[in-house]
């Protein structure tokens, strides 16, 4: 059974949604607050209009002219005519009828209805003393009327006079005000309407232009990056409060002794080593700094967030050390050892070849004695070193170095008293192989134009300690570079240089050993370097 489709649902832009929100907010609440207004603007012009009919009704009634014409010894209509039309003329009522204690018509806007009774059946009330307000109809139309008693002066009531306003022109005064809201309802809605559109373009600007859907495509996105990342990550805001912490972060955090959540917390308090602030006041990234946090080493990258040339926080990305040490193996003590067998490799297929001519010459003779010398010198090279280095990843690693050397034309010396034994601990051994390794190239490099090309390995072990020497013939360093030449990155050599003495340092730190250097110009240079070694029992 094939199943039928609904209407596909219409998704609107986030612009559209807010333009149409706020104008809908708008006309829905203009158009309540013309309702109420409206409604109490016609009951305000209703009750201006009454209270001015009162107020004229209450003056005429005082008059003079109007007192005398309601007298037994009245004066002439006329008079009381003439007034109330200039008042009417004057108040801009529709009409003003002075009437006596029976009701009959002593004023009145046409002149023939003077001497009848007055018309609309409302002036009962005005007539026993009251004051009042009323709509009924007269010989003119339905009208808003003002009535008000006559007294004459011995206070007796002797008559009564009704202002009148015809509905029609109250209903008028209503409609001009009516208008003036419909006026100010359309500028208003037209202001929403602008207000609106200019708010969802900026709305759409703060948010690069993107929709809702995409910006939680684009958070859950980068949630999941944050927190599958290997590196440790902090954000914090430009005060050095906490604002993000992803899954590895947590786990180092707690790997250091810090506990709860960090979330909020100056970034200082919990780990002041970091020094996150620094970078928060001068706006500049710091790269590749190792630092202890409650014991647990770490290497850290500190980055300014700026938003328009202005710092607004920072992310520091981290890792454990000790989980680096791995790659630092491939860059230093891995390439180390990919070099010295290499160079076994280059010497020993340069020792085929020479085989290879003497068989193809038939000389057999030649070919016995290259061999036994080559055989006795590769057995007393390693059998010398074999027998003073017990460890044989280091022995290994100094015969490769000799190969190296040879195939540099580099005359290469081991030296020293005694047997080196073998460590208790593998870590020192790589740690050394690093240090031992970077040394000898160094010295290699030193002596490349030197008239004697000659370095010198002494090892000494003596009382759980391991001297470490290295001497060559080279042209030696300058007495201003010898402080900066273990400094990260420094060398007379050329760029991205500087790293071999730097990666010693390191090592010799995780050791808790020292090295020395001396050196004069022309005169070569001699590495001393000191540390623990225990040897295995």
């Amino acid at each position: 059974m094939k199943k039928i489709k609904g209407p596909s649902r219409v998704k609107l832009s986030l612009q559209t949604t807010i333009t149409l929100l706020v104008c809908t907010v708008v006309v829905v609440s203009l158009i309540i607050t013309e309702t109420m207004v409206i409604k109490r603007v016609a009951e305000d012009t209703k009750n201006l209009k009454a209270e001015k009919a009162a107020d004229i009704a209450r003056i005429v009634s005082r008059s003079a002219p109007v007192i005398h014409s309601l007298r037994p010894e009245k004066s002439s209509v006329s008079d009381v005519q003439a007034y109330t039309r200039d008042v009417q003329d004057a108040a801009g009522v529709e009409f003003i009828v002075v009437m006596d204690m029976k009701g009959i018509r002593r004023s009145h806007p046409h002149s023939e209805l003077i001497g009848k009774k007055f018309r609309g059946g409302d002036e009962g009330t005005v007539l026993r003393g009251k004051e009042h307000i009323s709509v009924a109809k007269g010989t003119l139309g339905t009208s808003l009327r003002a009535f008000a008693p006559v007294y004459d002066n011995n206070n007796r009531q002797i008559g009564a006079v009704a202002v009148g306003i015809l509905l029609d022109d109250v209903n008028h005064a209503v409609s001009e005000g009516r208008q003036v809201i419909y006026a100010g309802m359309i500028f208003g809605i037209a202001a929403g309407i602008i207000g609106a559109v200019l708010l969802a373009r900026k709305i759409k600007s703060i948010l690069f232009g993107l929709e809702p859907e995409e910006i939680a495509g684009l958070l859950e996105e980068r949630i999941a990056m944050l927190q599958s990342a290997k590196e440790g990550i902090i954000a914090v805001n430009a005060t050095g409060r906490i604002k993000l912490v992803n899954k590895e972060g947590n786990r180092l955090l707690q790997s250091a002794g810090i506990s709860g959540n960090p979330i909020g917390k100056k970034i200082d308090t919990l780990m002041p080593g970091l020094r996150l602030s620094d970078v928060l006041n001068l706006g500049e990234p710091k790269l590749d700094l190792e630092q202890n946090v409650n014991g647990l080493a770490i290497v850290t990258n500190l980055v300014p967030v700026l938003v328009k040339e202005h710092v607004v926080g920072a992310i520091a990305t981290f890792r454990d050390r000790t989980e680096l040490k791995e790659l630092a193996e491939q860059l230093t003590g891995v390439k180390l050892y990919a070099d010295a067998l290499r160079s076994q490799s280059h010497e020993f297929m340069n020792k085929l070849h020479v085989i290879s001519g003497l068989i193809a010459m038939k000389n057999y003779e030649s070919v016995s004695s290259y061999i036994d010398k080559m055989v006795e010198h590769h057995q007393s090279e390693a059998g010398f070193i074999s027998q003073r280095i017990k460890d044989p990843v280091l022995a290994g690693f100094l015969l490769g170095k000799l190969s190296y050397a040879r195939e540099n034309k580099v005359e290469f010396l081991v030296d020293g008293d005694g047997e080196i034994p073998e460590s208790r601990d593998p870590e020192v051994i790589h740690e050394l192989v690093v240090i031992v390794g970077n040394l000898i190239n160094n010295a290699i490099e030193a002596v490349g134009n030197s008239e004697i090309k000659r370095i010198t390995v002494r090892f000494d072990y003596f009382e759980q300690h391991l001297s470490l020497e290295v001497h060559d013939t080279g042209g030696g360093i300058a007495e201003k570079m010898q402080q900066h030449i273990f400094t990260k990155g420094f060398s007379t050599k050329g760029t991205n240089r500087g790293l071999g003495l730097f990666h010693l340092t390191q090592s010799l730190k995780r050791l808790n050993g020292n090295a020395e250097v001396f050196s004069k110009e022309g005169e070569g240079t001699a590495f001393i370097v000191d540390l623990p070694y225990h040897a295995k029992e």
